[in-house]
């Protein structure tokens, strides 16, 4: 960290490379024979007491096991810096005030300039494979919409999975401009972190209500917020905290770690309260990494995080074509062969998109 900035844009975009690297891995592991699931939309504890019992008994698929179970958190490394961003953007740049109107006109056609790139190749790719998920009419539209994710099921109808994302963001960044904008009181976003924490603590015998709480914009509350806060009070921040050491860095790397294993596991009563906290160990774990990471390896991670959003949008695609023929056997070689296309493929299609016209505040 410097002196000036509490996250430089580099860092950021590191953070948005390890994020991905994450959810690409995820993305493609989860659906491997035989490898544990994770707790993403809802908690089940067997799912925990199986991986445990891989860890005291690891084999050769173990990465995959661990990418699968923890990868889908770099989900709330995005939420963070989405709200991180809105603030360095709306509230401490040169922009004058920006009508909702406009707002949510822009920010729903940057977002859908990168969707619609991925959408169309996938669903094309999904017509002519095995396994076509076919949707209805409001499913066309409420995904292209961005607003699939409030449909009864959304698991069912989000197709590819991952594209949920695109309908979460969008809401958070209306709620951003409906009332976090308007009231700046730290307070206003801290009440809705509790709020939305104690909507889905509510849940705890109710999977099915707690799986669409999580598909929209209260599972995603507590990054976004974190985000929000931290961007709001990074002056004061780099005013009074002195120059953070490696050691320190490594210190509070370290724990976040152990604490987020320790959550995510959680072995007694409480553990559905303690898993829905996860994501901000996740998120400070991120902040502390980035800063430890090693001079000759960090353009490589933000050359990651430069091409993260086309990875996001186009790794369900290169995702359907080797999962299955490998679903099974020589999964190494499979998931191999996934990393390097969609790399190139995801560089091809930022040129696509960059071809795109951006749309105008």
């Amino acid at each position: 960290m410097d002196n000036k900035s509490f996250l430089t844009r580099d860092e950021c975009t590191a953070m948005k490379g390890i994020a991905i690297l994450g959810i690409m891995l995820h993305n493609y592991s989860h659906w491997l024979r035989g490898i544990i699931r994770e707790n993403e939309y809802t908690w089940l504890q067997w799912k925990c007491d199986r991986l445990w019992e891989v860890i005291q008994q690891p084999d050769e698929l173990l990465p995959l096991h661990l990418v699968s179970f923890f990868g889908h958190y770099g989900v709330p490394v995005f939420l963070f810096l989405s709200g991180f961003g809105l603030v360095k953007k709306y509230e401490r740049g040169s922009l004058p005030e920006v009508g909702i109107w406009r707002f949510c006109r822009y920010n729903y056609l940057k977002l859908f300039r990168l969707f619609i790139v991925g959408f169309v190749l996938f669903t094309l790719l999904d017509a002519f494979t095995p396994g076509m998920h076919r949707y209805t009419w409001l499913e066309v539209v409420g995904m292209l919409g961005m607003f699939a994710n409030f449909f009864e099921h959304p698991s069912q109808v989000v197709w590819p999975g991952p594209y949920w994302y695109f309908s979460v963001t969008l809401q958070l960044y209306i709620l951003y401009r409906l009332v976090l904008y308007r009231w700046r009181h730290w307070g206003v976003v801290a009440t809705l972190i509790v709020v939305c924490w104690i909507w889905q603590l509510a849940c705890n015998d109710d999977m099915e209500t707690l799986e669409r709480l999580r598909y929209n914009f209260v599972g995603g509350m507590l990054p976004f917020g974190m985000g929000v806060l931290l961007a709001r009070f990074e002056p004061r921040i780099m005013r009074d905290v002195k120059v953070v050491s490696g050691w320190q860095l490594m210190l509070v790397w370290f724990l976040n770690l152990i604490l987020m294993v320790a959550f995510s596991f959680a072995f007694s009563v409480f553990s559905f309260d303690k898993w829905l906290w996860v994501p901000a160990l996740i998120v400070w774990g991120t902040i502390a990494l980035v800063n430890l990471i090693p001079r000759q390896v960090m353009p490589y991670v933000i050359w990651l995080g430069s091409i993260s959003a086309a990875i996001f949008v186009m790794h369900p695609f290169v995702r359907k074509i080797f999962v299955r023929p490998y679903i099974q056997d020589d999964l190494y070689a499979g998931l191999l062969l996934y990393i390097v296309a969609t790399l190139v493929v995801s560089w091809l299609a930022k040129k696509i998109i960059d071809k795109i016209p951006s749309p105008q505040l």
